[in-house]
C-alpha cells in the first residue's frame, strides 16, 4: 500500500430539516390549532482511530465527506434525522483545523472517537411559536446548517523502536531480518522513502520497530523530506542508531554518526535524550583489526554498543536483548498531549459596523438565527425583527445612523432596513 502521512480533508455535516407549518384538521373540528412538527437533525461526522488502517492514502482518493441532511417536519410528525458518517483513520493521526492552525485532537489509541463536524439542529415547527398573542403562527424555522470543517490529518507512527541513520546504512535489511517486514532494498541512497513497520517477537513478547527513511544534513530544517521523516520518531520510546561501518562513499562513520545525532538534537532536544543504542552494521565487510579500532572510537559516546551484520545475522540476538531491555525500562507512552477543542454551546457575542455599502452585523448566534429564518415568509421576518430588537441589534443600528432602506448584511444575507418589523 502507498504510504501518505499528511492529507487535507473537508468534512460537511448535514443540515437540519425545516420545521413544518401545519394546522390540525379533523372532520368535526373546523378550527384546529397549529401542529407543525420539527425537522430532523442533520447527520454528524465522527473520526475513529482504527489500528487496521496504516496510511492516509484513502484521503488522496476522497478528500470530501458530506453527511445526510435531516428531513423536514410534517403535520404532527417530526422529520427523520440525517444519517451520520464514521470515518476511520490510522491510530496516531493528529487533526488540525486548517483555518485556525489549531490542533483539535490526537487520535492516539484504537477505537478513540472525535466528532469533527456536528449536524445542524432541526428547525422548529409552527407549534413552537404559539403564545397568548399569536394563536395561529403561520411560519416555521428552517433547519440549522451543519458544521463545515477543513482539516489537516497528519499521521505520526506509533512505533516502540525507531531505526535511524543515514541512507543506505542497512536499516531496511535489519528490519527485514528481525521482523516479517519486507521492505524494498537496493544499494543506493533513499531506497526507503516511507517508514517500514515490523513487529518483532522476542522473549515471549512483541514490539514494533520502524525503519525510518534515511536522514541527511539539514533534515531538522526540512531539507529533503526532513520534517516528514523526523516527525515519525516523535512517539518512539527507544532509538537505534544504525551506523554503516563500511560506507560505499568512503566517508567517516564517526562523522556520519555525529551529523545524524546533531540533526536529531536540533529538531528536538527531548527526542534526542531518549534511550539510544548504537548498532555498527556491515561488520562482515571489515577486517577484524579495523572493526576493533572503530568500536573503540564509538565507546566515547557511552551508549550501548553492538557490532552487527544485518546481512549475515551476526550480533542480532544481543541487539534484540538490548532493545527489549530498553523498552522495559522506558516510559510506556510518548503520546502527544492535545486537549480536545470544546465547542461553546452558543457564541452570544455580536457587533455592528458601518461599511461602504451600509451596515454589517457579525456574530455566530445571529448569523445562525438568520440562516434558519424562512425569509420568504412575512410572519417569519417579523419574528426575526422582534428577536433582533430584543437583543439590542436594532438599537445599535439606530445609534450608527441607519435609515429606512439602508443595506444591512448578516452572514450570507442582505436586507433593506425597515423601522418596523
Amino acid at each position: 500500500m502507498v504510504f501518505l502521512d499528511e492529507a487535507e480533508v473537508e468534512f460537511v455535516a448535514g443540515r437540519g430539516g425545516s420545521g413544518a407549518v401545519s394546522f390540525h384538521t379533523e372532520k368535526y373540528v373546523p378550527r384546529g390549532g397549529p401542529d407543525g412538527a420539527d425537522g430532523g437533525k442533520g447527520g454528524s461526522i465522527t473520526l475513529i482511530a482504527d489500528r487496521n488502517k496504516r496510511t492516509l492514502y484513502d484521503f488522496k482518493l476522497k478528500d470530501r465527506f458530506e453527511a445526510q441532511d435531516g428531513s423536514h417536519g410534517v403535520s404532527n410528525k417530526r422529520g427523520k434525522d440525517g444519517k451520520g458518517i464514521e470515518v476511520k483513520v490510522p491510530v496516531g493521526t493528529v487533526v488540525t483545523d486548517v483555518a485556525t492552525g489549531e490542533a483539535l485532537i490526537d487520535l492516539n489509541h484504537n477505537g478513540m472517537k472525535f466528532e469533527i463536524a456536528k449536524g445542524g439542529r432541526g428547525g422548529f415547527g409552527n407549534q413552537h411559536y404559539v403564545n397568548s398573542v399569536r394563536q395561529a403562527p403561520n411560519f416555521a424555522e428552517k433547519g440549522e446548517p451543519g458544521e463545515k470543517r477543513r482539516v489537516r490529518l497528519e499521521l505520526k507512527l506509533l512505533a516502540d523502536v525507531a531505526l535511524i541513520g543515514l541512507p543506505n546504512a542497512g536499516k531496511s535489511t535489519l528490519i527485514s531480518r528481525i521482523s516479517a517486514a519486507k521492505p524494498k532494498i537496493a544499494d543506493y541512497p533513499f531506497t526507503t522513502i516511507v517508514p517500514n513497520l515490523g513487529v518483532v517477537y522476542f522473549r515471549d513478547s512483541s514490539f514494533v520497530v520502524a525503519d525510518m527513511p534515511g536522514l541527511i544534513e539539514g533534515a531538522h530544517a526540512g531539507v529533503g523530506l526532513g520534517h516528514q521523516f523526523l516527525r515519525h520518531v516523535e512517539r518512539s520510546r527507544v532509538l537505534v542508531h544504525v551506523v554503516d561501518a563500511f560506507p560505499i562513499d568512503e566517508t567517516d562513520p564517526i562523522a556520519n554518526y555525529e551529523m545524524i545525532e546533531n540533526e536529531l538534537r536540533l529538531y528536538s532536544e527531548e527526542i534526542w535524550e531518549r534511550p539510544r543504542i548504537i548498532a555498527i552494521n556491515k561488520i562482515d565487510l571489515m577486517p577484524e583489526e579495523d572493526l576493533q579500532g572503530l568500536i573503540e572510537k564509538f565507546q566515547k559516546y557511552e551508549k550501548p554498543l553492538f557490532a552487527i551484520s544485518a546481512v549475515t545475522g551476526q550480533g542480532l540476538e544481543p541487539l534484540l536483548h538490548a532493545m527489549s531491555d530498553a523498552l522495559e525500562s522506558s516510559p510506556a507512552s510518548t503520546e502527544l498531549t492535545i486537549t480536545p477543542t470544546l465547542r461553546p454551546a452558543e457564541d452570544y457575542h455580536w457587533e455592528v459596523e458601518r461599511t461602504e455599502d451600509g451596515f454589517k452585523v457579525k456574530g455566530k448566534r445571529i448569523e445562525r438565527m438568520v440562516s434558519m429564518t424562512d425569509l420568504a415568509s412575512r410572519d417569519a421576518l417579523r419574528h426575526l425583527h422582534r428577536r433582533l430588537e430584543r437583543m439590542g441589534v436594532i438599537e445599535k443600528l439606530r445609534e450608527l445612523g441607519v435609515e429606512e432602506g439602508d443595506s444591512v448584511e448578516i452572514g450570507e444575507f442582505e436586507f433593506a432596513f425597515m423601522e418596523h418589523g
